[in-house]
Order: C-alpha cells, then sequence, then structure tokens
C-alpha cells in the first residue's frame, strides 16, 4: 500500500511517501526551488518521491493533505465575526483568496497533482487530515514506541495551536485542545517579531538570542512578570489565555499592537538588521523562560491525564530544543520522541501515517531499538555519474578517494588544519536540521571558528550558535547527557571538567564580550549559557558520518565536529551537487567534499 502525503500554500510546502507503513522518501520543496520557506504546491518534492517509490499516481493508495481548509475558513470567518468592526482591511485581503482558491483546494490540488504527471482524476483517493492529527501522526508512528502520549504545540492549525493526544497501538486520539486565538507559538512568534527577526524563521534567532540575557538581572525578571500579568494567563496544566487587546494577529496584518507593546516594555519594536541591546536579549531570555514553563506544565498534565511513560513531540515549538532539554531533564517521562521535521513540512509525512494507520486500520510498527524515521535521511541520493556531470559542467577539480578510511582521514586531517569543509554526502535530510549529509564543517575546539563561519561562509548574525555533533557512545564524556539525541532538538550542558574558569562577574559582561570568552574545551560549540545543542551521531543510522569523527577521536581523543547546515543566510538547505558547488564557490568555504570528491578551493577557477 502506497500512500503520499502533501502540505503546502502556507509555508514549508513537502511531500513525504510511505508503502506498508515504511517511509521511502520525503522532502521539502524549497529545496528544490531554493525559495526558502517555499509555500507553493510541492510538484518537485511529489516527482521526487514517486521516482523514489518507484509508482505513478495512479498506483497510489491515497494522496492525503495535512489539513482540513473549511475548518480554517470557519476559524476565519468567526474570528473576523467575533472582533468586528477590526480587521477589515485583512478581511478584505483574506477572502477573495479563499473564495477563489481554498474553498476549491480538491478541485485545485487535483488539477496540480496533473501538473506532476497525468493521471485518472476520477480514480484518485483524495483524503484530508487535521492539522494537529497530521503533527501528532508525524511523532508518534515512526516512534517505535507501542504507547504513548502526544504533545502538539505550534502557531494555530484549523481551531488548535495545542493538543494533547494518545497514542495505542494504530490509533491515535486527540483528547485535549487549545483553541486560536491563544497560542503558545503565537505568542513567541510575536516576541520573535517584537526583536527584529522573522515570523515563522526567527523564532531559532530568538532562541539563539535568549542565553544572552542575564539570567540574574531584575530586567529578565521583571519583563516575565509583565507577560505573566499582562499578556498572559498560564493555567497550571499549560493552557493559556491571551489578552488580545495586545495582539492583532487575529484580525491585521501584524503580530501585536505596537503601540502598547512600546508603553508595556519601555521600547520600541527592534528594526530588522538594527543593532542587538541588552534589554532585546533579556526580554528574549523572559519569552524562552515562559515558554519552558508553560511546555513543562502542559507535559505535567498530559502525564497526569493519561499516565503513559512515553511522550512523542511535533508541532513548529517542538524545535524549541532548549525547551526540549529542559523537558528531558525533568525526567517526567521515561522516553521522548521530537519528531525531526516537526513543522509544518513534517505534516506532509503524519498525514500520510494517519491514513495508513487509522483509515486503513494497519498495523503498527515496532521495534525497540530505534525510531523509524532512518535519521531523517529521506532525500535525495545523487550518483558518481551525477556528481561528475556537474564537475564537468563547471570545470572543477577535485580528487577522488574512494576508500571510506582515505577519505576520512583526509577530511579529519583538513578540520584539525583549521579548515572549513563542506560536507555532502548520501540523502539529504528532512526537516530544517543538517545532520551530517549536508552539513558544513569545523573544529569545536578552534576559539575563532564560531566567528569565521557566521561572518564570513553563513554571512549571519555573530550571535547564531553551532551545534557539536558527537559519537553517539561519547556523548556523556562532554556533557551532562547520556541519550540519543540523533536529530539535534536537545540542548544540554558542557560538563563542569570541560569548562574553563568564568568570571564572577560573567553575567554583567556585554553581548560581545561574552561571546569571545573561551568558555570551555570546545567553544565554538558551547553557547554563553554553557550548553550545546547536540547531535549525537550512531553508526548504524549514518556510517560515513560516524567514521569521520572516529578519524577525529583517533587523532585528537575527541570525536566531535562542529556541525552547521550547509547554506548561506536567506537561501535553502543545499540539495544536490551543484547547488553544494555554487555555495562553496561564492563563501570562503577551504574544501568542498560530495560523495568521494574532495573539492580544494585553491585548484578552482572562478567561471
Amino acid at each position: 500500500m502506497k500512500i503520499l502525503g502533501i502540505s503546502c500554500f502556507y509555508h514549508d510546502s513537502a511531500a513525504a511517501i510511505i508503502e506498508d507503513g515504511i517511509i521511502i522518501a520525503a522532502a521539502q520543496e524549497e529545496r528544490f526551488t531554493r525559495i526558502k520557506q517555499d509555500p507553493s504546491f510541492p510538484h518537485k518534492s511529489i516527482e521526487f518521491c514517486l521516482k523514489y517509490g518507484g509508482t505513478t499516481i495512479d498506483e497510489l493508495d491515497a494522496v492525503v493533505f495535512y489539513d482540513k481548509p473549511l475548518l480554517k475558513f470557519e476559524r476565519l470567518l468567526e474570528t473576523y465575526y467575533n472582533f468586528a468592526p477590526k480587521g477589515i482591511a485583512s478581511f478584505v485581503t483574506a477572502i477573495p483568496i479563499w473564495l477563489k482558491e481554498k474553498l476549491f483546494l480538491k478541485k485545485l490540488i487535483r488539477d496540480e497533482l496533473g501538473e506532476v504527471e497525468k493521471y485518472n482524476k476520477k480514480e484518485l483517493n483524495l483524503l484530508f487530515t487535521e492539522h494537529h492529527q497530521s503533527h501528532a501522526a508525524s511523532a508518534y508512528y515512526p516512534s517505535g514506541f507501542e504507547d504513548s502520549v502526544i504533545l502538539t504545540v505550534d502557531g494555530v492549525g484549523e481551531w488548535a495551536t495545542a493538543s494533547i493526544g494518545i497514542g495505542e497501538g494504530n490509533q491515535l486520539r486527540i483528547l485535549k485542545e487549545i483553541h486560536f486565538p491563544h497560542s503558545i507559538g503565537l505568542l513567541y512568534s510575536s516576541f520573535t517579531y517584537w526583536l527584529g527577526f522573522k515570523v515563522n524563521s526567527g523564532e531559532y534567532k530568538l532562541m539563539g538570542l535568549a542565553p544572552y540575557g542575564n539570567p540574574k538581572s531584575t530586567e529578565v525578571e521583571k519583563f516575565i512578570e509583565i507577560i505573566r500579568t499582562k499578556l498572559i494567563d498560564l493555567k497550571e496544566d499549560g493552557s493559556i489565555w491571551l489578552d488580545q487587546e495586545y495582539f492583532t494577529y487575529a484580525t491585521g496584518l501584524r503580530m501585536v499592537n505596537e503601540n502598547k507593546w512600546g508603553k508595556l516594555f519601555g521600547f520600541a519594536r527592534r528594526e530588522i538588521d538594527s543593532e542587538i541591546e541588552q534589554k532585546h536579549c533579556d526580554l528574549a531570555l523572559a519569552i524562552q523562560r515562559v515558554t519552558e514553563e508553560a511546555i513543562l506544565k502542559m507535559a505535567t498534565y498530559a502525564k497526569t491525564l493519561t499516565g503513559k511513560t512515553n511522550l512523542c513531540l511535533a508541532g513548529g515549538v517542538a524545535l524549541n530544543c532548549v525547551a526540549n532539554g529542559k523537558l528531558a531533564k525533568s525526567k517526567i517521562f521515561d522516553e521522548i520522541f521530537i519528531q525531526p521535521a516537526s513543522g509544518d513540512a513534517g505534516g506532509a509525512l503524519g498525514a500520510a501515517l494517519a491514513v495508513y494507520h487509522q483509515y486503513f486500520d494497519q498495523e503498527l510498527l515496532l521495534n525497540s531499538s530505534q525510531d523509524h524515521m532512518q535519521g531523517s535521511l529521506l532525500g535525495p541520493h545523487f550518483s558518481d555519474i551525477e556528481i561528475e556531470l556537474v564537475v564537468k559542467k563547471k570545470k572543477a577539480n577535485f580528487k577522488k578517494l574512494q576508500n571510506i578510511e582515505l577519505l576520512t582521514d583526509r577530511v579529519s586531517d583538513l578540520i584539525l588544519e583549521g579548515k572549513v569543509v563542506g560536507w555532502f554526502q548520501g540523502r539529504m535530510e528532512y526537516g530544517p536540521r543538517a545532520l551530517g549529509n549536508r552539513s558544513i564543517l569545523g573544529d569545536p575546539r578552534n576559539p575563532e571558528m564560531q566567528k569565521r563561519i557566521n561572518l564570513k561562509i553563513k554571512y549571519r548574525e555573530n550571535f547564531r550558535p553551532f551545534a557539536p555533533s558527537v559519537m553517539r557512545e561519547d556523548v556523556a564524556e562532554y556533557f551532562d547527557f547520556d541519550e540519543p539525541s540523533p536529530y539535534m532538538l536537545m540542548v544540554s550542558e558542557i560538563k563542569d571538567k570541560c569548562m574553563n574558569d568564568i568570571p564572577q562577574d560573567y553575567n554583567d559582561y556585554g553581548m560581545k564580550d561574552r561571546l569571545a570568552f573561551v568558555k570551555s574545551e570546545f567553544p565554538s560549540v558551547t553557547h554563553v549559557d554553557f550548553t550545546a545543542r547536540i547531535q549525537t551521531v550512531d553508526k548504524e543510522t549514518n556510517p560515513r558520518y560516524w567514521a569521520l569523527l572516529y578519524q577525529l577521536k583517533k587523532k585528537t581523543g575527541v570525536g566531535m565536529v562542529l556541525n552547521t547546515s550547509f547554506n548561506v543566510r536567506g537561501e535553502p538547505i543545499v540539495c544536490s551537487p551543484e547547488d553544494a558547488y555554487h555555495c562553496f564557490m561564492n563563501t570562503e568555504m577551504d574544501y568542498l567534499v560530495i560523495g568521494d570528491y574532495i573539492f580544494d578551493k585553491l585548484d578552482q577557477t572562478k567561471s
């Protein structure tokens, strides 16, 4: 049985295909079109999925869309009615689009599939799942758990903004929901907007900025008090109520009432790319702490409600790896699985899995040793022939090392020499994180590496942190953490033995001074609050990446590398060898490794 899942039209369009419950392929449309967070119908992702599934549209048992547009339209109309006459401008903008396109989504999807390939439209089995059902299914069914509580938290689906569900066997039920306009995700996005970052993509930046807040500052406590008493009412069960006098996202074209927020916090909205001041850092830390509190309360209530010992997480807020780390450390649950494509892209996979298990009533696949996401390495793979076609087209110079030991020996030497290496291997990752197949690598022990990669290769803000990829068997040696974290979705503290002496007045340092201070043996992956966003690498899941870490361990005693996504600011992660070579040549990256091919920047000729 083959099922295709689709998510699109809002942001992060994607497609996924499963066969007999096994995930065959999944990818975001942005990787093919090179348009970051591309919301358009995922023609190229579907083409890729059909190719890897060895099937045609006519041979599919179902095509599933990840939410129910009529329920969204109901929410839109009811919201405008309840807030009238506010939001008339937004109403006039939105309604014609809904009437023209989204109310007739079945026809639109059928027509768009016809652009992918010709098929018999009368025979197409087109189904729809609810948005948070898709999120919940994307986490529970691949988790490997036989039963679990499921938390989904995001901005908004149809009506739900968060849910508590339960998975037992092949069935999944939603038990509780928080409804729009009250939303943890939209609260966090409102602060993303206020602090000068782009909503739906800048939340990572807000999370990365938060540790620069002074944790001992009265300003942070003051901001938390303002949020808790003026903006929200956070209940003991994690449910949340937002005072809509301060927010305009329900009916307006912006997130917040800027006049009221300015008076509330004592400063105006930060303009994009303007200087970041301490007050911005302190406010970022305040909302991060409130978000963590909400997630912990919701998780505690979910445990009490269901009695389950396993937890599955999905939805955009599940990508908040700092909150995830606090949740793991709380030991509320014995085991936690977080869907690596937790945002809307993962809805495509969740929709397909939900229909397979619930609509077609197919048995749950169990695996006691690992999850079913296959390391989230579900995108396209490129053969040597395809790589060499790019080499010829670009007139590139290279060396080919076909033995994995020779290749990893050479690349580990380059990393230890202080070189920055683009590492392009195997199948592309599904989800927002580069996990060792479309990565930029450096030496985590080099104190200049974070600054160099941020400013001269990624072309992004210098405060942005990088993640360590570490051998699974060694993670507890360096971090207060001893669990698998294959998807870079957990933050934990660096071990005390790896830390340098920290001045007593460290928290009073300015942002630049805290960033420059060499905090640990691994300064380029140690954040200013002495934590790191950990990726554990397993030999079975990603043997080539593990082999590289093994070579580094043989030479230095440390099986760890700095890992960041293979892209520059404003662009998606690279998909093809041509994307990789283009990025390599247009940055100050030193070397590029595609499969067994090594490219030295000094040997290349710019065309």
